[in-house]
Order: structure tokens, then C-alpha cells, then sequence
């Protein structure tokens, strides 16, 4: 059971990638006293070959020390994360990627204690990263729980000790494959309402990696099952067998997951991991084909982080978590839960903007230069996000009773949108400005005060209109305004 001797796997071999063998190199000499092992998922990916960018160290002391001579081995960064605990990380970027070295120390008095105190049986196996990396060490026989495609807690206390393990059992199984263990699922849904009981930050993180799995969907399904999700955002009760009025064919949940799942879709569509099955529908291959000319900037748009590493497209998610509970309500129910999961002012921005905007997606008239103005001119790069999220809640609302002819008229007001954005900027979102404010002040004698802004609005949508085209007409614009 607790057998700490290092061993060949039985059935299959640990595979490393050739940066992590370059790191054991690298690290050979580096505090050559202390043992060093790696544990946790990294040992598990190995595994199950899987590829890993995330590698964790324990060592009995000196941890911190340890991580900041690793960083100058490597040439990295470091950062402290918990010096009580003495953890720290080196962001290491090789020539091909990025890889992220998490070092402590051990979390009891002994390895033994530190492999106890985790979490689940996969994540216990480690490997001594001064020896040999094809012997794996396991006490608690993760190797058979992955062989079996099992997620099993490591003690009956291990989600009590940490309820934050109840959100990491769900993204787990999602993110592998797994079968929860029965007796796991049992604690599970026990320990679902003390989550609560965590720091926002850390449930912030926690199901922000749920959000960007590309099964996001399956996985709040499962949260909502036990319960989970109603303890972070008691809101989601609100959705769950709540009626939809036609033309919805779901229920409020149904089209809230459905149009995740859309959501998905559409951002595997459009990103370099696109395959035949990715737009094998006829909603899907139809939005794609146009969309194809803006891929490289949509691609950009995707592949947004936020503040510690948090990607845009678990954003967009999250944001479409609330979309579904009223056009009035959406935004501030979301802007409430960007605050208690201590969200960044410009995400919380991001999400409330697109919440509430996005029903203008199809309402505008793309053919109205100066209304295809102002929704980009105020929006920006939220205004992208809208039509995310107005592209999934039209797919959820009509389900298999889609009527292509109206989808393509909507595909086709959609291309002319995110060509004045993509292709048309400087013409229709920000022209270059013909005057200043100060300009207008001198010019007119004005004060300062909010009709400079009145008269620069103008002076901007004359130049999108092109009744506007130099600094005469623009001082002729605001003369006449200034008349009236």
C-alpha cells in the first residue's frame, strides 16, 4: 500500500517529451543534495502519454532556494507563490514552448506524508528527477486507478480537508475520461456546497479550467447534477426546467448548455485545430466558410489571457453561462460573480458589455454604415465577443428547426459586421480625427464641457457618412451644430 520502491509500470511505458528530459539534464546539478521529485499530473500525463506543460516538484526543503537556482540555470522566471508553504514557480520558455516548473516543499513531514495529503490516486504517482524516469513510484497504486480510468480520492478526507478537490474531481474526470469511484462520488456530492467555504480566487481558477476544457459543457452538466454549480452561482437554479417561450425548443438550462456546446464548436472551427468533422453540419460549415476570411484576426481574438494565464475562450464561456437569464438581469447577476470570483476589471468589463449587447448582433441593420459605427466604435473588442455569443444563442434557440435561409441572411450580415471591424477599420469604426478638442474650444470660444464631445461625435460619423472629408468641412459641421 505504501511501498515508496521505485519500479517499471507494468503494462505500459512512462513517455516524456524531450524538453522535460533536457530539464532533468539541465537540473542535474543544480542543489544535487536535495531530492527532487516530480509528482502529480505530470507523472500522470506521462503515463497516460499525454502532453504536459505543467510540471511539479517536491523536495524535503529549501524549496524556494531550489526553484530561484533552477530559474537562473534555465534563464527563467520565478515567482513566490506561497512562502508560508514555500512554493514557487519558474515560467520556463524553451524554443518550442512554454513549460511551468511549480517547486515545494513537501506538505508533511516525509514524502509519504506529502503523496497522502493530495488529492486523487493518478495524481500520486511521482518519479525521482535525479534518477531514472521510466521507475515510478506509487504507494497508492495510481497506476492501477489510470489503468482502469478511475478517479479515486486518496483518503475518505481528502475532499473534506480541501472542498476545492470537488470542482478539480469533475474537471478531472471531464479532462481525462474518467469514472469518478463510487465512494469519490459520494464525497463529491457531499462536499459540493462547501466549496463556498474557498477563496474566490481559488474557485475562480478552478472552474476557469473547467470553462476551457472542450467538453466545458459536459462538465457543468455534471456540476449541476450534484449540485455544485448552484453553490458557486445559486442563479443556475433559476435555468434549470425553467420554460422557454417559442421560437425556443429547449428549456432554459438545455439552451444554455446547448449553446456552450455550439460555442465549442465554433472556436475548434475557427482555430489551427480544425478538421472536416469540425464543420461537418450544416450551421457549423456555413458560419466557417464565410468566417474563413477573418480566421487569422478571430484566431488572435481567441487566444487572449488574462491575468494569470486565465484564456479568453474560458471567458466566453463563462459568459455564456448567463446569457440565458434575461436580457435585463444577465448582466448584473454576471457582474455580481465577476466580483465574488474576483475577475479583473477589464474581464468583468468584457463579460457585462457582451451580455449586454449581443441581442444587437442581429438586430442591427449591416447595411446602415453609421449604425455598424456605433456598435463597433463603443463596443471594440467586446463587440467581437457579442457575436460570439449572439452566434451561439441563435444556434440554441432554433436547435434542428433552424431554417438555413434565414441562417444564411444572418451568416451574410455577419460578414458585413466583422468586415467593417476586420478589413474597414480606419473608414468605418475610427477614422483618422480631422480636429482636436482644443481646436473647437479656440475656433468657437467654447468651454470645456461635454458639447466638444457632442461636436467631435458628429465631426467622426460625417467622416463615416463621407459628408465629412477635411478640416473645413469639420469646422463647417460644428458651426452649423453650434448654430442650431
Amino acid at each position: 500500500m505504501t511501498n515508496l520502491t521505485p519500479h517499471l509500470p507494468a503494462n505500459r511505458p512512462l513517455i516524456w517529451s524531450d524538453a522535460i528530459l533536457d530539464l532533468q539534464e539541465l537540473l542535474l546539478d543544480v542543489e544535487p543534495h536535495l531530492p527532487l521529485y516530480i509528482v502529480g499530473g505530470a507523472v500522470r500525463d506521462a503515463f497516460l502519454h499525454r502532453a504536459t506543460r505543467d510540471i511539479d516538484f517536491v523536495t524535503p526543503e529549501y524549496s524556494i532556494r531550489l526553484a530561484k537556482r533552477i530559474a537562473d540555470k534555465l534563464n527563467a522566471d520565478v515567482f513566490i507563490l506561497d512562502q508560508e508553504r514555500g512554493v514557487a514557480r519558474v515560467i520556463w520558455q524553451t524554443p518550442n514552448e512554454k513549460l511551468v516548473l511549480d517547486v515545494a516543499r513537501y506538505r508533511g513531514d516525509d514524502l509519504l506524508a506529502d503523496i497522502m495529503g493530495r488529492d486523487f490516486t493518478v495524481n500520486t504517482m511521482l518519479v525521482d528527477a535525479r534518477d531514472d524516469l521510466n521507475l515510478l513510484i506509487d504507494p497508492l497504486n495510481g497506476e492501477r486507478d489510470a489503468e482502469d480510468r478511475l478517479l479515486r480520492a486518496c483518503t475518505p478526507q481528502s475532499l473534506a480537508d480541501d472542498p476545492i478537490r470537488v470542482l478539480r474531481a469533475i474537471r478531472q474526470s471531464v479532462q481525462l475520461s474518467f469514472r469518478i469511484e463510487p465512494e469519490t462520488l459520494k464525497q463529491v456530492r457531499e462536499y459540493a456546497s462547501s466549496v463556498v467555504n474557498t477563496s474566490g480566487e481559488r474557485v475562480r481558477d478552478e472552474l476557469f479550467n473547467v470553462l476551457k476544457l472542450g467538453k466545458a459543457s459536459a462538465a457543468l452538466r455534471v456540476m449541476q447534477t450534484v449540485g455544485l454549480l448552484q453553490a458557486i452561482i445559486p442563479e443556475i437554479d433559476t435555468l434549470i426546467n425553467q420554460p422557454q417561450p417559442a421560437p425556443h425548443v429547449f428549456d432554459a438550462w438545455a439552451h444554455t448548455l446547448y449553446a456552450i456546446e455550439k460555442l465549442q464548436y465554433l472556436l475548434v472551427a475557427i482555430s489551427p485545430r480544425r478538421t472536416d468533422n469540425s464543420v461537418a453540419s450544416f450551421d457549423m460549415g456555413m458560419l466557417v466558410m464565410q468566417l474563413d476570411r477573418f480566421r487569422q484576426p478571430l484566431i488572435a481574438h481567441i487566444d487572449q489571457s488574462w491575468a494569470n494565464e486565465r484564456p479568453h475562450i474560458a471567458l466566453l464561456t463563462f459568459t455564456t453561462l448567463f446569457h440565458a437569464m434575461g436580457e435585463e438581469d444577465a448582466p448584473n447577476i454576471a457582474r455580481l460573480y465577476s466580483d465574488e470570483l474576483k475577475l479583473s476589471n477589464p474581464e468583468k468589463k468584457r463579460v457585462v458589455g457582451a451580455l449586454a449587447n449581443y441581442k444587437r448582433v442581429f438586430e442591427l441593420d449591416p447595411d446602415d454604415v453609421l449604425e455598424v459605427h456605433r456598435f463597433w466604435y463603443r463596443l471594440g473588442e467586446i463587440g467581437v465577443d457579442a457575436v460570439f455569443l449572439a452566434v451561439v444563442d441563435y444556434l440554441a434557440t432554433y436547435g434542428v428547426t433552424l431554417v438555413q435561409a434565414d441562417w444564411l441572411r444572418r451568416v451574410e450580415g455577419l460578414v458585413k459586421l466583422l468586415w467593417a471591424y476586420f478589413k474597414d477599420y480606419e473608414r468605418v469604426v475610427l477614422p483618422p480625427p480631422l480636429l482636436q478638442g482644443n481646436e473647437l474650444i479656440e475656433a468657437f470660444s467654447l468651454p470645456q464641457g461635454r458639447i466638444i464631445g457632442q461636436l467631435l461625435d458628429a465631426i467622426r460619423e460625417g467622416q463615416v457618412l463621407g459628408t465629412v472629408e477635411n478640416r473645413e468641412d469639420a469646422f463647417a459641421l460644428a458651426r452649423q451644430i453650434l448654430a442650431k
